[in-house]
């Protein structure tokens, strides 16, 4: 098989439904996965064209002293004003596109004929074009704003603002291959997970 036939899956679904769980387990059964945030980060590291281009669209107040990025202030430019969100997202997604397509490509499809990218904002910026499969991990939109402000110490105003800018997860589920439900214990996303390893691998 052809390195290039590796199967692309993206894993996606709105903030805190749980993806990040659900990608560490599909990675505890074999499958290489890569995480969208984490290049995200790495787009704009210090030194980087990346940060440089942050800086120069939102200015120094957005650096800490060490002059590495403020997340939480820039978070709270972007979720508060669209046209910054938008111009935050044409500098830091081309880079996770091209540093994603370059880890596909390095995947041997003999040993790994399938792969999935952690992309939380796939339908957002049209990506998901780019998959062959998408799963899309999902929970009742009241235990999503709960856990929310249980794992970022949130106001509700802040946790419904976040999850107000991405696609509801209603449409995500409509749109998915595949659904992986987290309403219920981890025991219960742990079978859903095996069960479409099985799909994937069979």
């Amino acid at each position: 098989m052809d390195r290039a036939d590796v199967r692309r899956v993206a894993l996606t679904g709105g903030i805190a439904t749980g993806k990040s769980y659900v990608r560490a387990r599909f990675e505890a059964l074999g499958v290489p996965t890569i995480d969208a945030d984490a290049l995200a980060r790495d787009a704009v590291a210090p030194g980087t064209a990346g940060l440089a281009s942050v800086v120069a669209r939102f200015g120094r107040h957005v650096l800490h002293p060490d002059g590495t990025l403020d997340r939480q202030r820039l978070a709270d430019i972007v979720f508060a004003d669209p046209e910054s969100r938008l111009a935050l997202e044409a500098i830091v997604h081309p880079e996770v596109r091209r540093a994603t397509d370059r880890w596909f490509a390095s995947l041997d499809a003999e040993q790994f004929p399938c792969a999935i990218a952690d992309i939380p904002l796939l339908y957002e910026v049209g990506r998901d074009r780019d998959f062959d499969a998408v799963i899309v991990v999902a929970c009742d939109p009241a235990t999503q704003i709960r856990r929310l402000i249980a794992r970022d110490g949130m106001s509700d105003a802040e946790a419904r603002l976040r999850i107000g800018v991405q696609l509801p997860i209603h449409e995500k589920v409509r749109r998915a291959n595949y659904v992986i439900s987290t309403d219920g214990d981890y025991e219960e996303t742990d079978r859903q997970v095996t069960r479409l390893f099985g799909v994937l691998f069979p």
